[in-house]
């Protein structure tokens, strides 16, 4: 899917990339591309599998980019069609490798027992050379082909990866068993080439299952946006698509439709419901000469406004941009195994080459064989069992132990870096509160407060504003019973009227009462400290008087402020960012124990803002569940999404915390911080084994097959650690 734009001095295009396995095969292309004459910056996301490619036309086209992706041994591609279809195919393709490397390991597996002393329990003729050939050479170069290619990829580059150590530690194992069956010795090791591929492919499989699915976030984002609008031309009210709206026209929208651009109000009264970029969860009432934003929605009176921003101006269009430019530009993360493969693998080679020098010229002359069995020792026990399951183990185990939680990980890039984090930006409403307007107070000056609760109930239940249906639903939580209404009459955004049990009643804001010419000086105290919580006020009126209060406000979750305690504890640093107003801000940060407070903040200003911490030099965690939070979830280090919010949130996200209670939050930093412990201490374990084995094999005291058995020892001791990880301590949601 070549998407291919003019910019400025040139084009940019959008390439599809193929055949990439790591980091290092998207930095290379990477390289490889800002390398040629006329392209200006190119862009490699391996978790999305594309390139951003900006060049100058007159110079190159697209067709000499895709030859030199293809020479650095990848696939370019223009268009996709089925871009979902295209992954489903190729995890089946992985699926069938998985399980013919598994059907075909097995019985060398089973060999072990012999190496172990047991050959009572292996039936002898899995023991015949012959047969254990036949069952490993499949292997060795139909499945595991893929890694001589990577290998040959990172070669050919002059660099070194983790294809590198498997197809050299596989071939040491493959092709000295080789030359011993030939020579009638029974100490081979087909199994461990063979089981050796079997689990990296599995590895690579749960990594390609884990890569994040931002082609979707996108087309979810793209359907908020509205199809049509109705504009004013030539004196009549015409629909048009949205695309062909243009400046300053006047455009109408009805009760229950989208707003198709971003204008300013030039006729009518109205709530509006603006979740979908304040994740804000009360509706705000707009008048004439407030501004509106596409993809938001009017609720109840009709409004006229005229078009100020359109196309790409508008706030959702630059909301998409900026997930899009956060995916692009987030580099990917270099894994720990392959950063040490840079220097273990030529070390490894050029010590196995001194080792045969140093026995057939001095130690042992004209001794080829010897010579050959010592360097072959040498690169089986630097044969990377245990370094290449040291990584993925502790991930499979860590991410598998954090969805017993439900907490999901991408991908172990993900897992990494939060651990490393230490500023965590928490959104406010469906993040740190429940995300819904509730009723916390009811004063009544003349009468019950259940009295006051069902008058209130009864009018409002005729009303769709969440503020009305709060009381309604709290209402009928209490058992009251609601009815008894004449003449109901909206005041758009100022509040209802209606006639209860012939009584007349006004529920409004001050505005509504000011109207009316009713007094409410007598409550103006209980308001203005309602109103200082971050609460929404309803006055009820009735004979030109006050005879009441009810507040509504989107309360604090039961966890946030123990979670956030804990967060504290840990050492990181923790700030609410938001795009509700200071006062409601500072009064839910009061009560859940947070200094740090960033409000009235736009949804791409939420983005700014994790950049401003990025640039003090901290590692950002954002964790929010609105539209309005996928920008800044996309920008940060880690995104962490809550799982009852918007499904743009969680694709833009790089960890989801299934319910949406923030404890989740906690238990995934530490199943985080758990596994890169537990990775560092299997990386040091299998380098233990090669540090002490290296130089006794090089000395000629290690036997191929002692080898073998020194490296089988090592991944079980890495699986062990990392089987401890199911042990974490995490509470329970």
């Amino acid at each position: 899917m070549a998407e291919g734009t003019e910019q400025r001095g040139g084009r940019q295009v959008q390439l599809v990339i193929t055949g990439m396995t790591c980091a290092a095969c998207s930095n290379r292309i990477e390289k490889g591309l800002n390398r040629m004459e006329g392209v200006q910056n190119a862009t490699v996301n391996l978790t999305s599998e594309e390139a951003v490619i900006s060049f100058d036309p007159n110079q190159l086209d697209i067709e000499d980019l895709r030859k030199k992706v293809k020479d650095l041994g990848y696939g370019a591609m223009e268009k996709v069609d089925d871009r979902k279809a295209l992954k489903e195919e190729e995890l089946s393709h992985k699926r069938r490798r998985i399980i013919l490397s598994a059907l075909l390991s097995f019985p060398l597996l089973w060999t072990m027992f012999a190496h172990l002393g047991l050959p009572m329990l292996v039936p002898q003729w899995l023991l015949n050379p012959w047969v254990q050939w036949t069952f490993a050479t499949p292997v060795q170069f139909f499945v595991g082909w893929i890694f001589y290619e990577g290998a040959w990829k990172a070669l050919k580059n002059r660099s070194a990866n983790m294809d590198v150590l498997v197809a050299l530690g596989t071939s040491a194992a493959y092709f000295y068993s080789i030359y011993g069956m030939l020579n009638g010795s029974h100490h081979l090791y087909f199994e461990t080439s063979a089981v050796l591929i079997t689990l990296v492919l599995v590895g690579k499989y749960l990594e390609a299952l884990a890569k994040g699915r931002t082609t979707a976030a996108m087309e979810k984002l793209l359907s908020l946006q509205a199809q049509t609008a109705t504009v004013k031309m030539d004196g009549d009210w015409q629909v048009i698509p949205v695309e062909q709206v243009k400046h300053d026209q006047w455009i109408l929208v009805r009760p229950g439709e989208k707003i198709p651009v971003d204008g300013e109000i030039v006729e009518g009264n109205s709530t509006i419901n603006e979740s979908m970029l304040t994740g804000e969860s009360l509706p705000v009432e707009k008048t004439k000469g407030d501004p509106v934003f596409g993809g938001t929605i009017n609720l109840h009176g009709a409004l006229t406004f005229r078009a100020t921003k359109i196309g790409n101006e508008t706030v959702l269009a630059q909301i998409i941009q900026a997930v899009k430019q956060a995916n692009a530009s987030k580099a990917p993360i270099q894994r720990v195994a392959d950063r040490i493969s840079g220097i273990f693998v030529p070390t490894v080679v050029l010590l196995a080459l001194i080792t045969f020098l140093l026995h057939y010229f001095w130690l042992q002359p004209g001794n080829v064989e010897y010579a050959l069995i010592t360097a072959v020792a040498v690169l089986v026990i630097a044969c990377p069992c245990a370094l290449g399951l040291a990584t993925p183990t502790s991930i499979m185990v860590g991410t598998g132990k954090g969805a017993e939680h439900g907490i999901l990980f991408k991908g172990g890039e993900h897992l990494e870096q939060l651990s490393k984090v230490n500023v965590i930006l928490l959104d406010k409403t469906g993040t740190i509160t429940h995300g819904e307007p509730q009723v916390t107070e009811i004063l009544s000056f003349q009468s019950e407060e259940q009295k006051l609760l069902q008058v209130v109930a009864s009018i409002e239940q005729n009303s769709e504003h969440p503020v009305g249906q709060a009381v309604v639903k709290y209402a009928k939580e209490r058992g009251e019973r609601c009815g008894g209404v004449e003449q109901f009459t909206v005041y758009p955004g100022k509040g209802v009227a209606a006639i209860h049990e012939g009584q007349q009643y006004w529920i409004g804001n001050r505005r509504l009462l000011e109207e009316q010419g009713i007094d409410y000086s007598t409550s103006l105290n209980q308001l203005e400290q309602l109103e200082a919580e971050g609460k929404t006020v309803m006055l009820v009126a009735s004979s030109n008087a006050v005879i009441g209060l009810i507040a509504v406000a989107d309360q604090v979750k039961e966890d946030a402020k123990q979670a956030i305690n804990q967060l504290q504890q840990m050492g990181l640093q923790v700030a609410m960012v938001t795009g509700d107003n200071q006062r409601t801000a500072h009064a839910i940060a009061r009560q859940v124990g947070i200094t740090q407070v960033e409000a009235e903040v736009l949804p791409t200003g939420k983005s700014d803002v994790v950049k401003h911490y990025q640039e003090k030099g901290f590692r950002v965690a954002m964790v929010g569940d609105g539209i309005n939070d996928a920008p800044a979830l996309a920008t940060a280090e880690v995104g962490i999404a809550i799982d009852t919010g918007t499904d743009v949130a969680m694709e833009a996200a790089d960890v989801t915390v299934m319910g949406s209670e923030l404890q989740g939050v906690v238990n995934a930093i530490l199943v985080s911080r758990h596994t890169m412990t537990n990775i560092k201490q299997n990386l040091f374990a299998s380098l233990f084994y090669n540090s002490i084995g290296i130089p006794i094999a090089m000395a000629g005291w290690l036997a191929p097959w002692i080898a073998g058995a020194a490296m089988a020892l090592s991944s079980v001791s890495v699986v062990l650690n990392a089987l401890r990880l199911r042990h974490i301590p995490l509470q329970r949601k």
